[in-house]
């Protein structure tokens, strides 16, 4: 009987569920381990990510959490305020979190959570790194996959996988020919938001008493506002301070093409912000002209199948979703490492049993995902309410501080964070993988 881990693996993509998968992979001892990423190196955008206790689980036991955990920030309470005000509507404390789930909530620089990582994934023997390597095609999907790629400065060729696990994100090629082939296609939906992300660096603050307290606390500040909302944090060992926004995104809705990015203006920026207070407007007004991007936020509709054959999708290519609950990129990671769970657990190297064994990963996930992508679009909406009988009541809800189990803003809330945090998605793989397989039909 062959053995799983001699299996040829096949990642697409080197973004965060992309690497996560490669080295989940070569810590459950699989040898053959293939990522392929269309950008010449890893190239991430700098701006801050939040890392919770249950992708911090994940990534201690990956082995490089300690070189990432380095210059995190361990978040210790949380500020909602009134965009126009700065008034507090709520502060929550979050001091006994790793006492609870054994681990922390974290702010990093997505180049240190990224890098540590990779450089995770360099140690191991087994993964080999293909930069400019552009997906051309899915040529099959079973019994052994099939797919073409072409180099930057090459000859497109063919590559034959036992596995091919799809971390493209949410313009996935691999999704939509997936789709196309079972007769069907995944529903692109504009949120009717789009995103800032700034980094301010910690010498344009200093002379600042506010915003100096802002970088040298361990708090999560969430300003809100109609239609928008700017949450910030300090990264990088208190040097910089993190702000992300969600804004309407009448820029990309004024476009004639399918961008998720756009350069913007700085005028354009301090405007959409005009309202809020004076400290949020002297932070924006430290962003150096001719440095601001802003994102489209874009999902889809939840698919048929993440799985066809040997081929399976991971992270943004299936279940893509709004910023508001900070688990993005800790989705896709447990995709990863539940994925290396599941293959590590196959009983023997069939294609059918491997087609099989992905689809318990897709059972582990889809019902958890969706779940938070839910949310994360259910927080979005109540954070932006306008004035009103609405906006009054979660005001009121926000002025118990959490004391209910339950804040409006759902990041916050204790109920969701002990949802989330608490769940340990390698050990669920663990236990319910036998019931799991066994269940689906040969």
């Amino acid at each position: 009987m062959a053995d799983p881990r001699d299996l040829h693996i096949v990642v697409i993509g080197a973004g965060m569920g992309g690497l996560g998968t490669a080295l989940a992979f070569a810590k459950k001892g699989f040898k053959n381990i293939d990522v392929y990423e269309t950008a010449s190196n890893l190239g991430f955008v700098g701006a801050g990510i939040q890392m919770p206790p249950n992708v911090v689980r994940v990534l201690d036991r990956l082995g490089c959490w300690e070189e990432i955990g380095k210059e995190a920030t361990n978040v210790k309470e949380t500020s909602i305020r009134q965009g126009s005000t700065d008034k507090e509507l709520a502060h929550v404390e979050m001091p006994d979190v790793a006492e609870k789930y054994g681990y922390g909530h974290f702010t990093g620089h997505r180049a240190s959570l990224a890098g540590g990582l990779y450089n995770g994934c360099k140690k191991e023997s087994a993964i080999k790194f293909h930069f400019s390597h552009q997906l051309v095609s899915v040529d099959s999907y079973d019994p052994k996959p099939k797919l073409t790629f072409k180099p930057r400065d090459g000859e497109p060729f063919q590559v034959e996988a036992d596995i091919v696990l799809a971390a493209d994100g949410i313009k996935s090629v691999t999704r939509t020919q997936m789709l196309a082939l079972l007769g069907t296609h995944s529903k692109e939906e504009d949120t009717g938001q789009a995103a800032y992300r700034i980094m301010l660096k910690r010498e344009d603050m200093q002379h600042d008493p506010e915003l100096l307290r802002l970088i040298d606390s361990d708090t999560v500040v969430r300003w809100i506002g109609p239609k928008r909302h700017i949450i910030a944090y300090p990264v990088s060992d208190h040097t910089i301070y993190n702000l992300s926004t969600a804004q309407p995104d009448s820029n990309f809705a004024a476009a004639t093409n399918a961008t998720y990015t756009t350069k913007g203006s700085k005028s354009a920026m301090l405007k959409v912000y005009e309202e809020f207070c004076p400290l949020v407007q002297r932070m924006l007004d430290l962003v150096p002209d001719g440095e601001v991007c802003e994102w489209k936020l874009r999902v889809h509709k939840s698919l048929p199948t993440w799985v066809h054959g040997c081929v399976a999708l991971l992270g943004d290519a299936c279940h893509p979703t709004l910023p508001h609950l900070s688990q993005g990129a800790a989705m896709a990671i447990e995709d990863g490492a539940v994925l290396a769970e599941c293959v590590s657990r196959a009983p023997d190297a069939d294609p059918a049993t491997l087609a099989k064994v992905l689809k318990v990963y897709e059972l582990l996930r889809r019902d958890h995902t969706t779940a938070l992508v839910d949310l994360a679009s259910y927080s979005g909406r109540v954070l932006h309410l306008g004035d009103g009988k609405a906006k009054e009541e979660r005001d009121r809800e926000f002025a118990q501080n959490g004391k209910t189990g339950s804040v409006p803003d759902k990041w916050a809330s204790p109920d969701v964070q002990k949802m989330i945090y608490s769940y340990d998605c390698m050990k669920e793989a663990e236990t319910k993988f036998d019931e799991l397989y066994q269940s689906l039909a040969s």
